[in-house]
């Protein structure tokens, strides 16, 4: 099978997520469809790579299509979150950024020649993991509760919740290979 087959695949699942996402808060049956939706992106894209190196297919061309098409996987998927009734669009818009910075930080080490970096508090993994939990979780709670909690002023739901994490911890994680390559750079200077 061609990994670049695949790879569309992936980000045509990841679309397919983000648009359940954006319209379950009106149908909640796409909460549960959007996670497996997530979760079978993310096999595919884990998939993509590993078929090309199997194959003798892997390629720099290969590589660069996968990141990019990442990037655009996490949008789609994010987005779909932070466009919908579940979240305030501006913690959808830090998430956003907070993603696509941590994602920028690891190749750009790469880029620089301070080799590619995964480290960091909130990967691509951790992210698939949540986005596949966290709306099962809302579900769930949608059968006993409406969804929405209230600490003092603010109102939240499960899956806001999670974009706060991204927002927070993304941004963290992105300064934290800011920091890595920094030291990474400074170190093969005085080499």
């Amino acid at each position: 099978m061609d990994p670049n087959a695949i790879s569309v695949v992936a980000i045509i699942l990841a679309f397919l997520s983000g648009l359940s996402f954006y319209f379950s808060p009106d149908w909640l049956v796409l909460l549960p469809i959007g996670a497996l939706l997530v979760i079978v992106s993310g096999y595919f894209d884990a998939l993509d790579g590993k078929i090309a190196r199997l194959a003798g297919k892997a390629s720099k061309k290969g590589d660069f299509i996968d990141h990019v098409l990442d990037r655009y996987a996490d949008v789609f998927m994010i987005g779909g979150v932070a466009l919908s009734a579940w979240c305030d669009p501006f913690i959808g818009i830090l998430a956003i950024v907070g993603v696509l910075l941590t994602s920028y930080m690891g190749t750009q080490a790469q880029a620089l020649d301070a080799g590619r970096l995964y480290a960091g508090l909130l990967g691509r993994a951790d992210r698939v993991v949540l986005m596949t939990a966290v709306p099962i979780i809302q579900w769930v709670v949608m059968f006993y509760h409406s969804g929405f909690f209230t600490l003092g002023p603010f109102t939240f739901s499960i899956m806001e919740l999670m974009m706060i994490y991204f927002a927070v911890v993304g941004n963290l994680t992105a300064l934290q290979r800011g920091v890595t390559i920094w030291r990474r750079l400074s170190d093969q200077e005085r080499s």
